[in-house]
Formats: C-alpha cells, sequence, structure tokens
C-alpha cells in the first residue's frame, strides 16, 4: 500500500474505486466497505483509494473538547488498511480551510482532478464541504459532468459501522474486552515506547516493561489487569498488563505496564506493541505490599490459565 500525506502528493491512477472516511477501528463494518471497493477495482482493472483525515475532523473544529478518543493511531489505522489490501492511503491534513470548500469545488478539485475517481463508494449520510453542506445528492447530480460513478453503500451497513464504533469503545472503557475483539475482528493493541519506571514491578518479583503512549487521543481501556501478547524486538511473548495509579503505593499518575513472561531483555526506547486478549480484574487498593505480591501471584496463574483454556484467538 502506498501511503501520501498530502493529497497534493497523491497522482491521480486509472479507475481509482474511492471510498472516504475515518476508519477508526478497521473493524469488521470497515471491512464490508473495503471489501465493497477491492470487488469494484477488481472489475474494472482498477486501484483502490482511501481517503481520510488526520488530525480528526473534531480535534480541529473543536480543539477544547479533548472527550475524543479513538481506536486506532493514524499509524496503527495505515497498518491495517495495509494488511487488507488496500491499494492507496490519502491521509490529508484537515484544516478549517480545507472544511470551507464548497461541495462541488470539494467534488471538481479533490476528488476528480487530484484524485481521478472513477467510482466512489459512499454512505448517504456522509457529508463534506463548507458547513458539511454537501452530501450523496451533490455526488450523483455532477457524477454525468466529471465522469464517475455513485455506489450508496446501503443505510444497514452504515448503521452497523457506526454501531460498531460506538460498542467497540464503549467496550474498551468498560473493560468488556472480548466484545470490542469480536467486532474488530482481531486484538484491540497499543504501541508505545518502553520508558524506565521506579522499578518497584522488580523488587516485587514482577519486573515490567512500562509504555509511553505519545498520542493523547489514543483510546486507553479501563484501569485492571489484563492477558495480552506482546511484540517486540521482533518477537512474540504473552503477558500480564497492569492499567492504573497503583494506589496500592498511593501512585499518582496512570501507568501503563506490562510483566512479560519468561523474558529478562533490557527492552528500554523500543516500541512495544501490546494486544489485549482477556479482562483478568480491575485495579485495587491492597493494605500492604505483600496482599499485593499474593494477589499478583493468584494473577498469573489466572492469565496463563486464560490463555491455556481460550488461546490467543486472534492471529494478526
Amino acid at each position: 500500500m502506498k501511503i501520501y500525506n498530502h493529497i497534493d502528493e497523491f497522482k491521480a491512477v486509472k479507475n481509482a474505486v474511492v471510498t472516504i472516511g475515518t476508519f477508526d477501528g478497521v473493524h469488521i463494518g470497515h471491512r464490508k466497505i473495503i471489501s465493497r471497493i477491492k470487488e469494484l477495482a477488481a472489475a474494472t482493472g482498477g486501484q483502490t483509494v482511501i481517503l481520510t483525515f488526520f488530525p480528526h475532523p473534531r480535534m480541529i473544529l473543536h480543539p477544547e473538547d479533548e472527550s475524543l478518543k479513538l481506536i486506532n493511531t493514524i499509524n496503527e489505522k495505515a497498518e491495517l488498511l495495509e494488511q487488507l489490501g488496500v491499494d492507496h492511503l490519502i491521509i490529508t491534513p484537515f484544516s478549517r480551510d480545507f472544511s470551507n470548500q464548497t461541495a462541488e469545488g470539494y467534488i471538481r478539485d479533490v476528488l476528480v482532478n487530484k484524485i481521478g475517481t472513477k467510482t466512489i463508494v459512499i454512505g448517504y449520510d456522509h457529508r463534506f464541504g463548507k458547513d458539511r453542506q454537501g452530501g450523496l445528492q451533490d455526488l450523483l447530480t455532477l457524477a454525468p459532468q466529471y465522469n464517475f460513478e455513485v455506489v450508496e453503500i446501503p443505510e444497514q451497513d452504515i448503521n452497523d459501522v457506526a454501531i460498531s464504533s460506538t460498542r467497540i469503545r464503549t467496550a474498551l472503557l468498560e473493560n468488556n474486552i472480548n466484545i470490542a475483539n469480536e467486532c474488530l475482528g482481531y486484538p484491540f493493541f497499543i504501541t508505545g515506547k518502553v520508558i524506565r519506571g521506579d522499578q518497584l514491578g522488580r523488587e516485587l518479583g514482577y519486573p515490567t516493561a512500562n509504555l509511553l503512549i505519545e498520542e493523547s487521543y489514543k483510546l486507553i481501556p479501563a484501569d485492571g489487569i489484563f492477558a495480552v501478547k506482546v511484540k517486540v524486538a521482533g518477537k512474540e511473548y504473552t503477558g500480564m498488563a497492569y492499567i492504573g495509579h497503583r494506589p496500592t503505593v498511593n501512585g499518582m499518575t496512570r501507568n501503563i505496564e506490562v510483566n512479560i513472561f519468561d523474558f529478562s531483555t533490557e527492552i528500554y526506547n523500543q516500541q512495544l506493541r501490546m494486544e489485549f486478549l482477556h479482562f483478568v480484574r480491575g485495579d485495587i487498593k491492597f493494605s500492604s505490599l505483600k496482599e499485593l505480591v499474593i494477589q499478583l501471584g493468584k494473577d498469573k496463574e489466572d492469565v496463563q490459565a486464560l490463555l491455556i483454556l481460550n488461546g490467543p484467538q486472534f492471529n494478526t
């Protein structure tokens, strides 16, 4: 897959089959749309093009609202789309100027002149242009003039996408990991840099890799203990992850850390990917470190039992 960080980098391709959206999660609902554009491209000898935006439009149009949390970072999204066999991904920097284009200007300048759209696959509710005044009807009206076809995504499929996205976010925030993964079609994951912690885990007999997630908009599950799969330094491991404020030691910051099983290599400053497979328990304040260590031993047994009983469920 070729990735373009601005629409000006893209050169029009023959028989471009285009769809537009945020595709947050690249979940099973999105995958139906991607399968459709791939089918249309195969039938016309064309190539698939996804036009997405970053930052997310809400970050620009409503900067005061910090509540927006996304299932994927832009790099994670690109990785998932590439796995699905998309030919071209255009990541357009979203700005107020971009949002102020007229509907016809957007269709003419972006979809036709820049991308060379021959087929656009779009939902009935997709809006674009100044004050979101453009929509499906504008595309249908201008299609003959600009020589492209419009394929409407059925309303049920659009509703499935919206429901899935909302359900995934809610599930992750409530630690319903199995529901989230079922809707995604793959295990939810986070990617971050391993940073140095205070070594408390090492002292307790459960050394952890502490993760720094640089993207503040990345959705993080609720606090607790999780069974996870870890990918670091080109290898895969299983482990026990913790998210929380470490109430037993009166922690002040929210930590994301993982005890990697059968692992002793130093990996500071390396990128680590952690896939969430099962939720084990919520965060608890213990009366002593001794009680915490006892519980961690039980947690590790529970994690290992879950991994053996249920398996990792997905191969990614």
